[in-house]
């Protein structure tokens, strides 16, 4: 039988192609929206991670299905494996509060939030008098806008103090992958991710975190150009919906005249349809492309026509000015920050809102969680001895000719010491997270 060809030339450059996507792909940060207790948030909080999902494309699992039988333990086993770096996930207390804990992966911090209300992005278009379509909006993260994170009077003795401002922006900042402003090219940012945080008023110090947060898309629009000129642009047909038909029909007109000009207006395109409804007006410079220089292009520039071919080549683009217009997306939360967790999920608590510690406190809880770790390391000392110990005595057993099954409990218990930056004892790190959070309620309610 004849062998089979391969094709070196092609499928080398395809396969360097993809492996180079990987590894730009792999340095993005990547989310994942759960809810904790699928069948227990309701309807609206459902909703809730759906909008929250579809904020966060498009390095996020939009289409994950949580069952009512799913841990954290099964969604922190594959972040690792799926390159996911922040976990955010929504709850329903026993009280009727809806949280969100906002985790990085593999070992934290994990920031808690009450979201004290919300908006789902059906409310906020409702509420739009020109709601905007998806379109291509979400294929390319949002922009991160961060305002009044950093408190000017802050110090480490304050009631909110300077490292957990510093830790909350790291984190937040982490979210989406950085913007490069000499690389990045602006058709590429359309959508606007805002975090606003409310400040006391001056001459009363910071007793509590609240952040608010919106998501707009930036939509764009040539200025001094009337709306019928721009209806037969073709970059403003690219960027309207594909739903909807933006080339007008010139059936029952005799000339194209007859459309551009308003007899109305003396002739003239009335002036409210170059008003636009804008927030500002910025200059961008015209997207063109450069032209590669031919052979005969390049020897007149080795000859002395040096300048000539220089200025063709460099030559500037144009500038237009265009209005910028923010349209709000949805949705709109209002978090209040009320714990910090230094591990997944699980560990010392490094701030609360609503319960202070004294330094006796402090000191005695470092100590028990310096005892639970030193237990924890026992423990798999232990077992990875005990793993040792049953693979010499099947080596043995297998040396002497005897038939030793495999165990495939024991190679599960392998890939547990694997991955042992996960919780031992998920049950009962759960069921105290359960127990703070009803703290927390109580003491809000109080």
């Amino acid at each position: 039988m004849a062998k089979a060809r391969t094709k070196k030339r092609t499928h080398a450059r395809a396969q360097n192609a993809s492996a180079a996507s990987r590894t730009s792909a792999s340095k993005n940060p990547k989310s994942m929206v759960l809810r904790a207790g699928a069948s227990q948030v309701g309807a609206s909080v459902s909703q809730l991670v759906k909008d929250v999902r579809s904020m966060m494309e498009p390095d996020t699992a939009v289409r994950l299905k949580e069952r009512k039988s799913n841990r954290l333990r099964d969604y922190t086993a594959m972040a690792g494996p799926l390159g996911v770096t922040h976990l955010m996930l929504f709850s329903k207390s026993a009280t009727g509060n809806t949280n969100m804990r906002l985790a990085l992966t593999p070992r934290g911090p994990t920031l808690h939030f009450k979201v004290e209300n919300y908006s789902l992005c059906r409310d906020v278009e409702r509420a739009l008098k020109r709601p905007r379509g998806g379109g291509q909006d979400h294929k390319t993260p949002p922009l991160l806008v961060m305002n009044n994170f950093n408190s000017p009077k802050a110090d480490e003795n304050s009631k909110v103090p300077k490292r957990l401002e510093s830790l909350t922006t790291t984190v937040f900042q982490s979210l989406f992958p950085p913007i490069n402003p000499q690389a990045t090219p602006l058709h590429s940012i359309r959508r606007v991710m805002l975090l606003n945080r409310e400040l006391a008023p001056e001459g009363e110090e910071e007793d509590s975190y609240v952040l608010n947060l919106r998501h707009y898309a930036i939509a764009t629009k040539k200025t001094g150009v009337s709306k019928r000129i721009r209806r037969l642009d073709p970059k403003e047909i690219r960027n309207k919906d594909k739903n909807k038909s933006v080339i007008p029909n010139l059936g029952k007109l005799e000339d194209a005249a007859d459309y551009l000009l308003d007899p109305s207006a003396a002739g003239y395109t009335s002036a409210s349809e170059t008003e636009l409804d804008t927030d500002a007006e910025v200059e961008v410079a015209e997207s063109t492309t450069k032209k590669v220089l031919t052979k005969r292009e390049l020897q007149r520039m080795k000859s002395g026509d040096k300048e000539k071919a220089q200025k063709k080549l460099n030559s500037t683009p144009g500038v237009e000015k265009r209005a910028v217009k923010l349209v709000e997306l949805g949705p709109r939360l209002k978090l209040r920050l009320i714990k910090v967790e230094d591990g997944l999920c699980e560990g010392r608590v490094m701030w609360h809102d609503y319960i202070q510690k004294s330094d006796k406190d402090v000191n005695k809880l470092d100590q028990s969680w310096a005892l639970r770790k030193k237990e924890k390391e026992a423990r798999k000392k232990q077992q990875k001895e005990n793993v040792e110990r049953k693979k010499q005595e099947k080596a043995q057993a297998r040396a002497e000719g005897k038939n030793v099954p495999e165990d495939e409990e024991e190679d599960a218990d392998m890939y547990d010491d694997d991955e042992d930056w996960l919780s031992d004892d998920y049950d009962e790190v759960e069921a105290m997270a359960k127990d703070g959070e009803q703290d927390d309620d109580e003491s809000m309610e109080e």
